[in-house]
This record gives structure tokens, sequence and C-alpha cells, in this order.
């Protein structure tokens, strides 16, 4: 009798071990997981707003690459903005902290995340890339729609809903959108990763998406909007705020501007004149014929 007792107690014990191992295998094993996924993003730090806001130093990450031209200079690496703004017809898109148009390839994949665009292809369309440890700042996109992904040499490339994104090479200045509809293969990317241009062929854009003049639907209006005098929200700049009807203090100065919504952007004071009904970040305000015209703006 004894010796089944202890036996059983042996037996009892030996499957506590078990199921206590088991309980620490799935914990180690979610733990492995979630340091997994956190070595993926490169160590990256997120930070909300625009490069400037945050003040980033000059000549470094967008504003270091030059128009056109990969980023091969490790400077150039080390942030990354992604901005919801407006290029041309395009409206939304993403643009970088230099106000230059992002772009993503159908022949690449969105889940699992892929790049199939190397060689030539990189040259003519040059990868965002971002060094492991950098900073993303993101301004109208939300972060869950961001990551990045591993190339083939190397290099970390921001994606945005999952697809991989790209500069033009042709694209020479801010606003540009010269890389739109190149080959049907090529779009400007949306702030949640679909193909910028509602009624682009191939385009998955919602029909929701409005150009300047139009109405913009479900998106929450400006209370606020900061006026730069110099194309990419160079300074000097002014800020204005409230709702309703804001006279310009230094009108027909403003070059770009920046604001989280929707507003109307007139040419003459008090709300009169020509308007323009524009969202987001706008690097260059000639992109929608109003580079030193804004007089006054509407907001909320």
């Amino acid at each position: 009798m004894i010796r089944n007792r202890i036996a059983a107690i042996a037996a009892t014990t030996a499957a506590a071990a078990l199921l206590l191992t088991a309980c620490n295998g799935s914990e180690n094993a979610a733990s492995a997981a979630r340091e997994g996924a956190g070595s993926a993003q490169g160590g990256l730090s997120f930070t909300s707003g625009s490069a400037k806001q945050n003040n980033a130093a000059p000549g470094t990450g967008d504003w270091a690459n030059s128009p056109g031209k990969p980023a091969s200079r490790p400077v150039a690496k080390k942030w990354v903005q992604l901005s919801a703004s407006q290029a041309g017809d395009l409206n939304p898109v993403v643009v970088n902290g230099a106000g230059f148009t992002l772009y993503r390839f159908d022949k690449d994949t969105a889940n699992p995340s892929r790049s199939n665009c190397s060689g030539e292809c990189a040259t003519t369309w040059p990868p965002v890339l971002v060094a492991p440890g950098g900073k993303i700042f993101i301004d109208g996109v939300d972060k869950s729609d961001v990551g990045v992904v591993k190339r083939d040499d190397g290099n970390l490339q921001v994606t945005v809903g999952g697809w991989p994104v790209y500069r033009f090479s042709k694209d020479l200045g801010p606003g540009d959108t010269n890389g739109q509809g190149v080959g049907g293969t090529w779009f400007g990317v949306t702030p949640d990763g679909r193909k910028a241009g509602a009624g682009e062929e191939g385009g998955d854009a919602g029909s929701e998406e409005g150009g300047a003049g139009d109405e913009q639907g479900d998106v929450a209006p400006a209370s606020s909007v900061t006026l730069s005098d110099e194309r990419n929200f160079g300074d000097p700049s002014e800020g204005l705020a409230g709702a309703g009807c804001q006279n310009v203090a230094r009108d027909d100065s403003a070059s770009s501007l920046q604001a989280s919504g929707t507003l109307k952007i007139w040419s003459e004071k008090d709300c009169k004149g020509d308007s323009k009904v524009v969202q987001g970040n706008i690097a260059d305000l000639a992109s929608v014929g109003f580079d030193d015209r804004i007089s006054s703006v509407f907001l909320g």
C-alpha cells in the first residue's frame, strides 16, 4: 500500500512538472515572438508630427537626399517622415519630409511585405530607407500602418500598409507626381497603403477621396494651419487657429502649408475671391495654383 502511495505521488509530481514546463515554454515562445517582432522593426522609434516640428537636425534624413538620387549616405537614413498630404491631383498621398511623393509598386507584395525592385529598378525608384535604430516621423499616417522590411541588400525599407515605398528619380521638386501610373504598376501611396488617385485604372483608392476644390467626405476639418513662406515648410511661418474665416497677417506670401484635416484657402481677405479646399500638408502650393496667393483661410 505504501509503495502504491509513493508511486502515485511521484506520478502526480512528474505531471505537475511537465505542465509547468509546458506553460513556461508557451510564455517563452510568446516572449520570443514579441522580441522577434520588435527586431523586425529594427529598433525604430516612431514620433508624431513632422521632422521640423520635432527639431530634426538640418541636412539629415529626408533633407539629406538629393532629388531623384538614392539615399546613399548614412546621414540620409537617420530618419524618414511620412505625411498625409496632397501632390498634384493626388489627394491624399504620402510625401516625405522634403515634400516628395512616395510610391508603391504592384509587383511587390504587402502580406508578407517584400520588395521586388532592385538593381536598375532601385536606381530609377530609390527605396525609402531608414537605419536600424532610426526614427520615423508620422504626420497624418496611422502608426499601425507603418513598418519596415529587410531588402536583399540588408537595408531596411519603410512600408505603408505593408507595401514597400519609393521615391521616383524624375520627381525633381516637392509635389511632383511624375511617377504616377508609370508602366501601369507604379502609383502614389495613400496613408493606409492603397493606390492614390481615385479613378486611376487598376487603382484601389476609394471614391470618397476628394481633390483640391472638392468636398473631402469624412475627413475632419482642420482647426489650425501653419503657413510657410518657403516651399517644403521653410521659415518664416505664420500660424492660424480657430473656427471660421481667418485673415492672414502676411498675405500673398505662403508657399507651403501644414494642417491636420481639410480647410479652404482664399485669394482675398475675408474669404473672398478664388478658393480651394485642400487637405493635410502641401509642400508646394504651386501644385494647387496657390503659391503666394493665400490671403485668408476658413477653418473648422
